[in-house]
């Protein structure tokens, strides 16, 4: 049913629910996980057009991928790593399309209007504008 399952990870305590949640689905399927973190500071929003090293945030973030990933290849499942960099709901969108999977899977805080509008709203932004099954599962 899925194959492979991108799942969003903020590098925050966020990330167990998700994670707990998919470690499960890809046992039992037999899918893949993509992990994918977006780094959305000021040296990420403008790595490729200033031609920017990766920060210490950014490496921060690679670093935590490889210890999820690893930590979920040690129950015996099937995972790659991404840290991609700009808006996170835009990257999410791209990258459901282009790493064609078969499901997105990600927490949210639920957030109210007001401070929706402060964070973005990504959960909001990616659930209404990408073409696969999205998974929503609220962080404790």
């Amino acid at each position: 049913m899925y194959h492979r399952i991108l799942v969003a990870i903020e590098h925050s305590p966020a990330d167990q629910a998700i994670l707990d949640h998919v470690q499960q689905l890809a046992a039992q399927f037999g899918s893949e996980l993509h992990l994918v973190h977006v780094a959305d500071g000021w040296a990420a929003r403008n790595f490729d057009q200033l031609k920017l090293r990766e920060s210490e945030e950014m490496k921060e973030d690679r670093d935590y991928l490889q210890r999820v990933a690893a930590g979920l290849a040690a129950r015996g499942l099937k995972v790659s790593t991404e840290l991609a960099m700009g808006d996170p709901a835009d990257e999410l969108i791209r990258l459901a399309q282009e790493r064609n999977v078969d499901l997105l899977a990600m927490s949210t805080h639920g957030h109210r209007f007001l401070n929706d509008l402060i964070r973005g709203a990504t959960a909001d932004k990616v659930r209404h504008l990408v073409k696969v099954p999205v998974l929503l599962l609220r962080a404790q």
